[in-house]
């Protein structure tokens, strides 16, 4: 393509480019300051002079000033679409309630199941769309969202179709996990077999048949499900074709990770319990160890995820903030980064790319987003800082400036 013939529709100009990218400068920095997009690809990344007054045609020239910008921020593990909430139920833990105790009193995830149930698609939409509002607003441009608190047929499907909606009518781009194997309802109290029959046999495929879903997740714990009961549920997904991600070694280990990492999944999550032969299979299989620090932090665990052999052995590491009404209330990935610093020793760098590059591989999304790269989706954040790592460094700030969304400019600090 001759320059002459280059067009944009918005070129940033005296910026300070941090593209996430492996391996180079620090924080993949270029030797760069402009950055043109067009029909919602970024197109091209230099200097203006280079172009010769040519960034002229651009619709839009914009001069960041000096400020910062990163690709735009992925949360890549959320259970955000849910009814109620468990306020009352973090008081009573709080006064000395043990757990079984608020289970006892209809608390726990079966009650957000019972608070999920009763409400409709527009009330569940109603309800989520604040938490989402709050991860745009924290620059987030991509948000993964499990179903999972409705646990069975019509109310998976409920919640499935809620976070469908909520990417239909925000500037964000939503991934959807089928949950089903979160917990066993009421119904099937006694009998896992059973409800996990129901989730291979009808729920999933159910679902999957209406287009609701882009990855199958579950939750492999003694409270929860056994490898063997998740490893059936995921060979009906590899029959459908849908990728595979796990909750795994959060509380134990039952070595989930590394059989979902034989299976080829996208991501292990949690992993406070994972030992080396699970990290070994990650490595080999490109899984994506996503850790999630706030379900850490508040739930006071003491046992850390595995960093160092992580690190040894070139597991990319995924943070997220795991939005939840139970073990992890936040939608703040940028609290999520200052906590994964202090409580797991991450670099800043490590933590940024946990909410960039690393994050899109744990969706299987690394050829569209997480750096930025000619020819990858207008996904940006600009950010009113000095040095990246202040995005790390703050506890409860948020520096955004500008938020672009396929390069639709969706989130501006001030009128430009």
């Amino acid at each position: 393509m001759k320059m002459a013939e280059v067009k944009w529709d918005t070129i940033f100009i005296n910026a300070q480019l941090a593209p996430m990218t492996a391996g180079g400068e620090a924080y993949g920095q270029l030797d760069a300051s402009a950055l043109g997009i067009k029909d919602s690809l970024i197109t091209w990344i230099g200097h203006p002079e280079d172009l010769q007054q040519e960034y002229s045609k651009a619709t839009n020239i914009i001069d960041l000033e000096g400020r910062w910008m990163t690709p735009g921020l992925i949360d890549c593990h959320t259970h955000l679409v849910y009814g109620g909430n468990r306020a009352v139920e973090f008081e009573m833990a709080l006064e000395g309630a043990t757990y079984e105790e608020i289970a006892a009193k209809g608390g726990g995830i079966l009650s957000t199941v019972t608070q999920t149930r009763e409400a409709n698609e527009a009330e569940l939409s109603a309800q989520s769309q604040p938490r989402l509002q709050a991860l745009m607003d924290c620059g987030v441009t991509t948000v993964e969202i499990k179903s999972g608190y409705g646990l069975d047929l019509e109310n998976e499907i409920k919640m499935l179709e809620t976070a469908r909606h909520l990417g239909e009518i925000n500037p964000i781009r939503v991934k959807t996990s089928f949950l089903g194997a979160h917990a066993l309802p009421p119904e099937f109290k006694e009998d896992s077999d059973a409800y996990m029959a129901k989730v291979c046999n009808e729920m999933l495929p159910t679902a999957h048949a209406l287009g609701l879903v882009d990855a199958v997740d579950a939750f492999c714990e003694k409270i929860a499900f056994s490898p063997e009961q998740v490893r059936e549920l995921f060979k009906v997904a590899m029959k459908l074709d849908i990728p595979l991600k796990l909750h795994a070694e959060q509380l134990s280990n039952l070595h989930g990770a590394e059989m979902a990492a034989r299976l080829g999944a996208l991501s292990a999550d949690h992993l406070e319990y994972l030992d080396e032969e699970g990290v070994r299979a990650m490595a080999a299989a490109g899984t994506v160890a996503v850790l999630l620090p706030g379900a850490f932090y508040f739930l006071r665990e003491t046992q850390k995820p595995p960093i160092d052999l992580l690190r040894k052995h070139g597991v990319a590491m995924a943070l997220a903030t795991d939005c939840n009404p139970g073990s992890s209330p936040t939608t703040s990935p940028l609290l999520m980064m200052n906590m994964a610093a202090i409580f797991f020793r991450l670099t800043p760098e490590e933590a940024l790319a946990g909410f960039t590059r690393n994050a899109a591989a744990a969706l299987g999304l690394s050829d569209e987003i997480g750096t930025l790269e000619v020819g990858k989706q207008a996904d940006l954040a600009i950010w009113d800082i000095d040095h990246p790592a202040e995005l790390t460094q703050g506890i409860g700030t948020n520096p955004l400036y500008l938020r672009l969304s396929s390069g639709l400019i969706n989130a501006p600090r001030k009128d430009l």
